[in-house]
């Protein structure tokens, strides 16, 4: 059961070296120089969130770029958003990486799963907001971080567009799956009771009601250009879950199914049309629309939880 509450409030924390594993703070990709600017930000409850900002080495004059924030999973950090830097930069548009609170090396004992990461999300876009040279703003986020960018875009229809890789449609549905999954160690106890055992813990260690994360019930006031991905073989949160979002969102939208698992790096075309997103809904400076797909080889990188 303890293994349940870790998933949900503290799974394992991501530990890394941002000048050993972020990408380096001058880089060249197709030609053209890139750097990387690491900032704090600070949030509602008093955390220093650790972010990056990846970008020109020199800023086009005059022009105000897009930016897309990329969201981790629950056991991630802003070392994810290497391959986001890698397929947007070329296409001009601004990737802007973070450690949520409780994650990575930001501030916080607790992950909440998008509950309260959706306010992390809030003071990275006010930050980003109060910038001249950032036009609009697009966020693509991967499990919990998906989740966070869907609650986080129902509350600003400003946002561009969102891509939502692998999110729960309910917490409550998928601990039940992921209780049964593990029934045999549960002895006696039901699933019901499980849940509402994992319901109490949470509530008290982490100040949050997990029968509240329902992503469908958001879905269906949210307007955001929004583009689902899913591996068709995900057994941690199974398709089915992105599906039901998709169904239930009453904006533009579209969803993409590959092969794979949960952590499984994501297929050529899938990145493909998720440039082609961004570079639709952004608005990119039209100099660079002709060099917008980037080719990523699956060993670059590890797995994503």
């Amino acid at each position: 059961m303890e293994q349940l509450i870790n998933f949900i409030i503290r799974p394992s924390r991501a530990v890394y070296d941002p000048e050993n594993d972020l990408l380096d703070q001058e880089f060249m990709l197709k030609g053209k120089w890139y750097k990387r600017k690491d900032l704090e930000v600070v949030n509602n409850q008093g955390y220093v969130l650790q972010c990056s900002h990846y970008m020109p080495m020199i800023w086009p004059e005059g022009i105000a770029l897009p930016c897309v924030i990329y969201c981790h999973g629950n056991s991630g950090s802003r070392v994810d958003a290497s391959e986001a830097a890698i397929i947007l930069l070329p296409s001009n548009v601004t990737v802007f990486a973070l450690d949520f609170s409780g994650s990575g090396l930001s501030g916080g004992e607790y992950v909440t799963l998008g509950w309260k990461e959706k306010d992390d999300l809030r003071a990275v876009i006010d930050f980003l907001r109060a910038d001249e040279n950032i036009s609009s703003i697009g966020l693509w986020g991967r499990s919990m971080g998906a989740v966070s960018c869907l609650m986080y875009g129902a509350e600003d229809p400003s946002i561009a567009g969102m891509v939502l890789d692998s999110p729960f449609s309910n917490l409550v549905d998928l601990m039940m799956e992921l209780v049964d999954s593990y029934k045999f160690r549960l002895l006696k106890l039901t699933v019901k009771l499980a849940i509402r055992y994992l319901r109490r813990a949470v509530l008290k260690k982490a100040n949050f009601d997990i029968k509240n994360l329902n992503t469908i019930k958001i879905a269906k006031s949210c307007f955001v250009p929004v583009l689902i991905g899913h591996a068709v073989d995900d057994n941690f949160i199974q398709p089915h879950h992105s599906d039901r979002i998709f169904d239930a969102y009453m904006g533009e939208k579209n969803i993409i199914k590959f092969e794979g698992d949960h952590n499984s790096p994501r297929p050529q075309f899938y990145f493909d049309s998720i440039s082609i997103f961004f570079n639709n809904i952004l608005q990119t400076p039209a100099d660079e629309l002709t060099s917008t797909l980037f080719d990523l080889s699956p060993k670059y990188f590890g797995e994503v939880n």
